[in-house]
């Protein structure tokens, strides 16, 4: 697999925690941690393959560090590049707009060029509506720590071994 680039907030301990087991999952030292809140164009130039964090806040959007980069990633021409993205959510007390940032990110990405791998599939989730959902798939992995955080590990090992297959 390409150089690969796995970017969340190193201050959000529950993003940080399962950016660690994504990495631990790959099993290889080929994918390079960088914080989020710290991303510069030049990052984007450097790599081939992304691992995209974004968690949703209030009522379904981005977090600070991703809102303040869109500019700049709207002006990226991101062709070749290979993107995935995963996030947290809560289904229960936000099921209007459950991870709602994992679709608004993959929105970017594809208007940017990207190609955007590791769709998973609804199934065993609840909730009301979610921009992360296209075409009867989520476009990322949506993750639940606060009601289904016995299914994280599984649902990693699952979207890893798929994004193995799926990422050049």
């Amino acid at each position: 697999m390409k150089k690969t680039a796995i970017i969340y907030s190193y201050n959000s301990q529950k993003s940080k925690k399962v950016a660690e087991k994504i990495i631990a999952a790959f099993g290889e030292s080929n994918i390079e941690a960088i914080n989020a809140e710290k991303l510069t164009k030049e990052v984007f130039e450097n790599f081939s393959n992304f691992i995209l964090s974004s968690p949703t806040w209030f009522d379904g959007e981005l977090p600070n560090y991703w809102d303040e980069f869109v500019p700049d990633l709207e002006e990226m021409d991101l062709k070749g590049k290979t993107f995935t993205v995963f996030g947290l959510g809560n289904q229960k007390d936000y099921p209007e707009n459950f991870c709602d940032a994992i679709g608004i990110l993959v929105e970017l990405l594809e208007e940017c060029g990207a190609k955007v791998v590791g769709r998973t599939s609804l199934e065993g989730y609840n909730y009301e509506s979610s921009r992360a959902e296209q075409d009867g798939l989520f476009v990322g992995l949506p993750l639940d720590q606060e009601n289904q955080a016995r299914l994280t590990n599984g649902r990693i090992e699952s979207w890893v071994t798929q994004l193995i297959k799926e990422m050049d």
